[in-house]
This record gives C-alpha cells, structure tokens and sequence, in this order.
C-alpha cells in the first residue's frame, strides 16, 4: 500500500468534484474546491475520521468494500478505479458491472459520421450515444431516462416505456427483424451476466425481463450464448417510410461495449429517406407520411 500517493490521488479527486455533480447543494463557505472530506465520506458511506486519516496517509488498508464505495463517491472511471485499488495494496477484481463511459475518440467519431446512423451501446444494451441521425431514426434519446434507453428492455417490455417517440406502442422502432434481435439480445445477455456474476444492474435486468415477458423467458432457458448478426434489416419510420440499413457492429473490446452503425446502399430509396431525416432530425411533424419519387 501506498500511503502517501493514495493520499494524494484521493485528494486530487475530490477537488475535481463539484457537488453539484452529486446533488449537494454548493454552499458560500467552501474554502476549497470540490468536495468536503465529509461529503465524500458521506458518498462512501465511511466516517469522516476514516476518510480524513487516508487523506492524511495514516490510515489502514482499506477493504475492497471501501475502495468500490470511494469508486462511486468520487465518479472514478475504469483506469482509475484500477489506479486506486493499486494503491491501496489490492488490485482489482473484475468491474463491478458494464461500463458506461464513452471513449471521446468514439464520441467523436459518431459526430463524424453525418450520412450514417450511429450509436455506442453497453453490454446490457443501454444506448450510451448517438449521434443526431440515429436520434432522428430511432428516437430522441435525450428526451428519455438512462433505464428507458436499453434496447432489449424495450424489445421485451416496450409497451410498458413512457414516451416512445415516433414509434409510440411500437415494440421496436418497426424493425423488421425484431424476433432475431430479441434472440440474439438474449443470448448476449446470458453471455453478459456470466462475465459479472457480481452486477446487481445485470441481475436486476434480468429479473424484470423474466417477470415481464414470457418470450424473454424461453429464450433464457435455451442457455444459448451466440447468434448470428443481422447484416440488413428495416426502419416502418412514420414520417418517411420503410428505410433499409446495413447494420455493422464494431467491438470495443476494452469498454465491453459496441458501436453500431446503420447506412444505406448508395442511391437508393433508404439513402434519401436518411438524408431527410438528417434535416428534419427529432422534430413533430403532424403531416402524414412523406412520398418519395418512384
């Protein structure tokens, strides 16, 4: 364990923190920025007296339980949830759950593709990003809570979400390969909760899916772990009719997460339905389906 550089990377941390970032209210006696010790003892569910002597590098080693509750307090990303518990004399086990942080090369890289529909999803299939096009497609993510987002979520229980965007009462943003990707979202998912048998957002998924749907149910049973991709599969989009993608998925293997791009074939009927969804993007339109030249 060491000592003094745990103590200077915790401090280094909380100072970074505003509390507004973790519903603290911010207070006008704050003579240092960030977070009080006692604050972020509070978020970790430690004592101050505790936290405060590994600031000062006096104190004991501290349990796995401890580093994962400073983990959370102090919104540490993977790398130094793994530089922490290093300090501490304890390597890390394996995450806690899937991750959620977008690399900014990815959230860059979905910016950059204006022809295409693109987003980054997690090992739970939660949308993490997107870019305006995949918004404009599908549905306007930001208008959603984080639980709304998760796309086998809404495969098996859809009509149960709030909202649903142009697709209300849809199961799946008219898709028309639905039943293949509810498989293949459960077979995943079987593979997910294997490499975290300790998430209780896993666990939890997958509880509600068993509750929820029977058709979840069977395809849990079958223990399968491995489908094959739908390369191509079509939008019923309101607005401006069926729009038919090439679906590619890249793996981001560090991450445990995949970037899945959406595009159309050069010319046809799809990539002009595409570019008039670049323009209108996530605004209510009211008239009735547009028609496209034959």
């Amino acid at each position: 364990m060491d000592r003094e550089e745990l103590a200077a990377f915790l401090r280094s941390r909380r100072e970074r923190i505003s509390p507004a970032e973790v519903g603290l209210p911010r207070g006008t006696r704050r003579r240092t920025p960030g977070l009080r010790r006692e604050e972020v003892a509070q978020l970790a569910f430690i004592s101050t007296e505790y936290y405060t002597r590994l600031e000062q590098a006096r104190g004991p080693r501290p349990s796995r339980e401890v580093l994962g509750g400073l983990a959370r307090a102090l919104r540490l990303s993977d790398a130094e949830r793994a530089h922490l518990h290093h300090l501490a004399g304890a390597p890390p086990g394996p995450p806690p759950g899937p991750s959620r942080e977008v690399r900014q090369s990815l959230l860059d890289l979905l910016r950059r593709l204006p022809q295409a529909a693109a987003f980054v999803t997690s090992a739970t299939f939660e949308v993490l990003a997107w870019n305006d096009l995949a918004a404009a497609l599908m549905e306007d993510f930001s208008a959603l809570p984080p639980r709304d987002r998760n796309l086998v979520r809404r495969a098996f229980l859809g009509p149960r979400l709030k909202g649903g965007g142009p697709y209300a009462g849809d199961r799946l943003y008219g898709v028309s390969d639905v039943d293949a990707f509810a498989r293949l979202s459960a077979q995943r998912l079987r593979a997910t909760a294997a490499r975290y048998p300790d998430s209780p957002e896993v666990a939890g998924l997958v509880a509600e899916l068993l509750a929820g749907s029977e058709e979840f149910g069977r395809l849990w049973e079958s223990h399968d772990v491995a489908a094959e991709p739908t390369l191509v599969k079509t939008f019923r989009h309101p607005v401006v009719g069926p729009v038919t993608v090439n679906c590619d998925a890249l793996d981001i293997t560090d991450r445990d997460q995949q970037v899945v791009i959406y595009t159309a074939t050069p010319g046809s009927r799809s990539e002009e339905a595409l570019r008039l969804l670049s323009v209108i993007g996530t605004q209510r339109m009211d008239d009735q389906q547009v028609d496209f030249p034959a």
